[in-house]
């Protein structure tokens, strides 16, 4: 790993510290900015409007705060889709919702706050 690379961290937070279980050097030329307006992701501005779009499927059942919050390996491979599907935001928390889908609150970006992923970890919607 050398000094300006992107990387995947999942871990553990408190404060400001991560503590890693895993890091994930990012494939060149597939991260930031570039990939990030590829995949729709609106980065954020302090003071600009959010952007209220809906793509793909949202649970029809879906509440924001439903749900309960998963961490190991399933909140990891959650993470993993949202963040190949959206680069270049952060993952705050993985909640598991009553028929088994996964949301990725996502922060940093002004453009998807929540992202759906199916229980076969692939990405089916976002707003």
């Amino acid at each position: 790993m050398t000094t300006g690379e992107s990387v995947l961290v999942l871990g553990t937070t408190s404060g400001t510290t991560i503590a890693a279980t895993q890091v994930t050097v990012q494939p060149t030329g597939g991260g930031g900015s570039a990939a990030s307006s590829a995949a729709g992701v609106v980065p954020f501005q302090q003071g600009a409007p959010s952007t209220a779009k809906q793509v793909g499927q949202v649970p029809a059942n879906y509440t924001e705060g439903s749900g309960t919050i998963v961490s190991g390996t399933a909140a990891d491979q959650a993470t993993e889709a949202a963040l190949a599907a959206y680069p270049g935001g952060v993952v705050d928390r993985v909640v598991q919702l009553s028929n088994g889908e996964y949301e990725v609150h996502y922060i940093g970006v002004n453009w998807p706050h929540h992202i759906f992923v199916d229980q076969g970890f692939k990405v089916v919607g976002a707003f």
